[in-house]
């Protein structure tokens, strides 16, 4: 039986504290040797803290079809952006 690899989604958090960001994917058999394939893959040089993978099967997303309705709520909240808030002085990774 000729078996096909899965397909992970790769995130890596180039330093404590920062956000994961998507590097790409990889196809591994298990989560083990999807950590291994995108640590092998991403970051040769040192450019990571932290590894996520996630069966590309698991990731959910809006369609753009949609997006008027579905991000239409925020408009009419302007509170919620962020030009209102002053940045307090020494603050990071924000």
């Amino acid at each position: 039986m000729n078996k096909q690899a899965t397909i992970w989604e790769v995130f890596i958090q180039s330093k404590n504290g920062l956000a994961h960001k998507h590097a790409g994917n990889v196809h591994a058999e298990d989560k083990e040797m999807a950590l291994q394939n995108a640590r092998d893959l991403y970051t040769r040089r040192n450019e990571g803290s932290c590894i996520w993978v996630v069966k590309s099967e698991h990731i959910v997303s809006s369609v753009p079809e949609d997006a008027e309705s579905f991000f239409d709520p925020a408009n009419d909240k302007v509170y919620r952006h962020p030009t209102f808030y002053k940045m307090p002085d020494g603050a990071k990774h924000i």
